[in-house]
Order: C-alpha cells, then structure tokens, then sequence
C-alpha cells in the first residue's frame, strides 16, 4: 500500500491545484480522479464543466503563478447585460480592482482543466485518472505529520494512505459527505445533500448567425424562469459559436407558482419545469423570432461533454469550515464557496485548492479555515449575502432592480450615492444587500463551523454515499 504525504479527492480546479501546491511546498502528493470523457478532450478528465467565463479580479483571486496560456482564452470580454422582463443594465466593469487589464474572458474550460493538470504533474503531482474513490478510513497516527493517516480504498480494489486528505469531488460530494459525518454530529446530509444544495446546469454549444452574434458581452436574463437563483445566459466563444444555457434548483414545483404568466419562457401548458434544452430553444426562439433555430443555430457537436450539449451540478448553498484537526480540508463546490451566481468558481476552487495544498505540504492545515476565509471570504460573503436578497424575487422584482442598477449605471458607479440617486428601488436594494453582508460579518456565513467537528479516536470506514 503506498503512502503519500497529501491525497486529493477530485482532479478540477481545486483538485488539480491542491496537487500542485502541495508538490510545489515539496510533499509527495496525488490526485484521484474517476474521469469522464468528453468530445472537446482526447483523454479522461474532471466532470466539472462551468459556462467558462472569468472577470477581471478572479484572475487575480486565483493567485496562480503562470498567466494562463493563450491556447485556453477562447474571448476577451467588454462587459455584460443583464435582462429583465422589459429592464436591462450593462455593466463594463466590475467595480473591484484587479490587475487584468480587460473586463474578462470566456475561455474553454477542459483545456484550462488540462492545463492546471500539466502543470500539477511537472511539479511532482501524481494524477490518477480513471479510477475512483469508494471509500475512506481514518484513524489517528503518532508518526503522521496531521497526527492522522487516513486509508483511501480505490474502485480498482487497491488502497493508498496519505497523512493529509484534501476533498475536491465538487457540489455532488461522493465522498466528502461521508467523511464529514465521521467528524461531526451536525446534519450534513440536509445541509449538502445535492437536491438541497445544489442547481442543475445545462448548456449547448451553438454556432450564431453572424449578423446576430455579439462577442462583446456576456448575457444573462433573470426573471424569465421560475426558481431562486435560476436564469438563463448567452456567452460568445470564438468565431460566432456561443454556450446557451441556464442554471435552475433541483425538483422546483410550477404548481406552487402564483405568478407563473410573470416567467417569459413558461407555457400555460407546463405541468413541470420543462427540460434545460426546452428553456434554450424558448430562450433562442423569443430573442430571435424570425431565425429557424435548428437551422440557423446549429449545434456544435465536437464540444462539450457530447454532441455540443452539456449538463452539470452547481453549488448553491452557503460554504462550510473543515475538520482540520483530523488532517482534512474540503474545497472548491465541495465546500460550498462557488456560487449559482457567477456560474460556478473557478476562480475560488483554485484559490481554495492551493491554500489547502500549501498548508499541508508545511504540515499547517489546521490555519485552512482562517486563511481561506482571508483569500475569498469577501467574494463569498457578496454571493451569499445577494443570494438572500433576492430568495422571493418575482418578475416584476427583477424588473425593479435590474432598472435601478440601469439608473446607477447611468450615474457613475453602484456606491451609496448611486444608490440613492437611482430612487427608492436603489436605494432599498442597496439597504437590504448591506444588512445581510453586516448579518453575516465575521465568517458566519458558514453553515458547518470549525467548532462543530469533534475528532474521533476510531478507525471506522465511511464508504461513498453513491456508487458512481
């Protein structure tokens, strides 16, 4: 059985770049990734596809130690528009400094994933790919540098031992919910079960009429379907292809809707959320009405996961501490710190990933949840603070706040005096976002503090939740 100083669960972002910090800080370390195929990839790799958009901080937010390469950056990005039923607001800045110099970029996500891993494995990281994880023992060990060795049984029926264990297996938790149980007695099932904490994403990749396509901007329509947090969105890649796609929760009844003529891409005849590849066809339809969509929108079948189409999980609840004292860090949607909101988190998966990384390879994990909640604590408590904010919206809310962010625009920025200039929906949406952001002051936004693990002196084994 082999023994390495630092195991990870999940080779995406924050896998891969736990690997890589953790072989850069001198540990033997190892990243164990199931793999999935995909038709814009010639070989396995991480199942944790995004729309692929970055902004301007993010970069910088990632902390990377290389620019990334020309090859990945499929669009630079002017800004992006944000559509309510009638209302829309463009934004051509992000209003946080940074050093990139442009708003952002869309860029291809499994060459940005295969890139993190090249770099991974030239610093030492051994990748496994192919093989998944069925379960993990943990035990305590006088002569591990985490004062724990914990036993990870793969699915090809061999085992491995690392002192520290890093979980990155993204917002479907396989393994992370089990180990977590190990650790505490708070319900971490109803907090990060995946029908509960999760949305489903779906998206096509399709080739745009060129009189139509934008490459400019980045799109997005918010109160044209049902659900916290769910909308559609249009981004340019290269040439006149664009990903169409939308993010929404898991099992939304229309039934329970009183409003439900308010939503633009509802039918009177749906008895049930329609499909993601129904909600693009009304998207395309309704934005473009006198365009055949299957003609004149045609899929681009050598991308995505198959056939140009795609679909995937997205986190969307609030972000959680890690049972450090047993050698263990959870990151990236794993933990919760991406956001329905910005389509994902690349950008807080690597930060994540190479904080933990670090930490361990200096035989540190134990400062992961302070010095993470440094690194991106501000960029997850504005998701989760805006998330609150806008849990009731309806229709004509979205209207409301989308014509008041127009008007702030319109003014200058989108501070208080904006705010206030804009007019009673400015200014109290302005109020509301401020009092959440000062209710969840000091990290409370975590919903599983470090406080709540007790460490256990048993050995016993937490097999996967599902058999993936």
């Amino acid at each position: 059985m082999k023994r390495y100083d630092v195991a990870v669960v999940g080779g995406g972002p924050g896998g891969t770049a736990a690997g890589w910090a953790a072989a850069r800080g001198g540990a033997d370390a190892v990243v164990i990734e199931k793999g999935v195929p995909r038709a814009d990839r010639e070989e396995l790799g991480p199942d944790s596809t995004d729309a692929a958009g970055m902004l301007d901080y993010w970069v910088d937010m990632m902390a990377l130690t290389e620019e990334i390469p020309e090859h990945v950056i499929l669009r630079e990005l002017e800004g992006a528009r944000f559509h309510g039923p009638t209302e829309t607001a463009t934004l051509e800045k992000t209003s946080i400094p940074s050093t990139y110099p442009q708003f952002g970029f869309a860029f291809h996500r499994a060459r940005f994933d295969d890139w993190l891993r090249e770099k991974a494995a030239a610093a030492g990281t051994e990748y496994r790919v192919g093989v998944g994880v069925r379960g993990v023992e943990h035990e305590k060990a006088a002569g591990s540098a985490s004062g724990w060795v914990h036993t990870l049984a793969l699915r090809d029926g061999t085992e491995i031992r690392a002192d520290y264990l890093v979980l990155a297996d993204g917002p479907q938790r396989t393994i992370t919910t089990g180990v977590l149980e190990a650790f505490t007695d708070a319900p971490v099932t109803d907090l990060l079960g995946s029908r509960r904490a999760n949305h489903i994403a779906y998206q096509e990749h399709r080739r745009f009429p060129e009189e139509l396509f934008d490459p400019r901007y980045l799109e997005f329509w918010w109160g044209v379907i049902p659900g916290h947090t769910a909308y559609p969105w249009i981004f340019p890649n290269d040439g006149t292809v664009a990903r169409v796609g939308l993010t929404m929760p898991i099992d939304l009844d229309v039934g329970s809707l009183s409003d439900r003529r308010a939503y633009r891409l509802l039918r009177p005849e749906d008895d049930r959320v329609p499909p993601g590849k129904e909600y693009v066809r009304r998207l395309l339809e309704a934005q473009y009405p006198d365009y055949d969509v299957d003609r004149e929108f045609p899929l681009v079948e050598d991308r995505g996961k198959r056939g140009g189409i795609e679909s995937y999980p997205i986190s969307s609840t609030r972000p959680i501490d890690s049972p450090v004292r047993a050698g263990v860090a959870v990151v990236g949607g794993a933990m919760g710190a991406t956001s329905a909101f910005h389509e994902g988190g690349d950008h807080v998966a690597v930060r994540t990933g190479k904080i933990a990384g670090s930490l361990a390879s200096a035989g540190v994990l134990e400062t992961y949840n302070r010095e993470w909640k440094r690194a991106i604590g501000t960029e997850v408590l504005r998701n989760v603070a805006f998330a609150d904010v806008v849990r009731d919206f309806t229709p004509a809310d979205w209207d409301r706040s989308i014509g008041a962010v127009r008007r702030m625009v319109d003014r200058g920025g989108t501070g208080l005096r904006e705010a206030i200039g804009a007019g009673v929906a400015g200014a109290g949406l302005f109020a509301r976002y401020k009092k959440r952001k000062f209710d969840y002051r000091s990290g409370r936004y975590v919903q599983i503090a470090e406080s709540d693990y007790s460490v256990r002196d048993d050995g016993r084994r937490f097999p996967a939740l599902a058999d993936d």
